[in-house]
């Protein structure tokens, strides 16, 4: 829902609120900051805070008990460490745990693919030396965007801890109502597992061999549906509920 424009209405707003929510309104501010808003072509945060602000009057009015779901993403194209760390400090300012997270991932005809491989903004006029995007590429800078926005989780505080260091902000660690992580790490949490070797800890990666391998007999395929991707030849094969007879490939 278009909750920016909703605001200049109030009246629809009422009658969303009074007449057709179910208990669960969610809506997508998506971030905090206008660095990644910028680039998404959405609203300040003030919009969401106005609608919030209708939602619950009109919510009270009406004798109802009703919550508004915001939605935030990580690593969108625009997107800087600090800015996941102020969407991570608003989100412990208004007590919102998130469950699950969702990271920025590059789509077909999207302008924020463009963004992620170029580096560019298509939003705006592109030369060699026009606006560069800052784009969240590599598997350590993606973990931790999700990371901060699971800020209270302690499987995330050691990988928290030290890059509030290395970005200069290592004040919001502490046990403090201001701090955004505690010093403390509980037993049994914020263990990567790991492979023991030498005497040091090593992570442990699997790999699975697909080249050369049997494909399943009819009889195990017999009334299943399921995809079987192999990296490795960049094929994809489809075992469709037929007893095993189709192939394609």
């Amino acid at each position: 829902m278009r909750y920016d424009l909703a605001i200049e209405d109030p009246e629809y707003v009422k009658e969303l609120v009074t007449h057709h929510v179910g208990g669960y309104l969610k809506i997508a501010p998506e971030h905090t900051e206008d660095g990644p808003l910028s680039k998404m072509m959405k609203p300040g945060i003030g919009s969401y805070d106005r609608f919030k602000e209708l939602f619950e009057q009109y919510t009270k009015e009406a004798g109802k008990e009703q919550y508004l779901i915001p939605y935030f993403i990580a690593a969108h194209p625009g997107t800087t460490d600090l800015d996941m760390v102020n969407l991570a400090l608003w989100l412990k300012k208004y007590n919102f745990r998130a469950d699950q997270v969702q990271a920025f991932y590059p789509s077909p005809m999207a302008t924020a693919t463009a963004m992620y491989h170029t580096s560019k903004n298509p939003l705006r006029k592109v030369t060699y030396d026009s606006e560069k995007v800052e784009v969240v590429k590599g598997r350590v800078k993606r973990r931790l965007h999700k990371a901060l926005l699971r800020y209270h989780d302690p499987d995330n505080w050691p990988t928290l801890r030290k890059a509030l260091k290395k970005l200069g902000r290592a004040d919001l660690i502490g046990n403090g109502k201001r701090h955004l992580i505690p010093r403390f790490q509980p037993s049994g949490t914020g263990v990567t597992p790991a492979r023991v070797h030498d005497g040091r800890a090593r992570h442990s990666f699997r790999t699975l061999h697909t080249r050369g391998s049997k494909r399943p007999s009819p009889a195990v395929l017999s009334g299943r549906t399921s995809t079987i991707d192999c990296v490795s030849c960049r094929w994809r094969s489809l075992l469709c509920a037929t007893g095993g007879k189709t192939w394609s490939s």
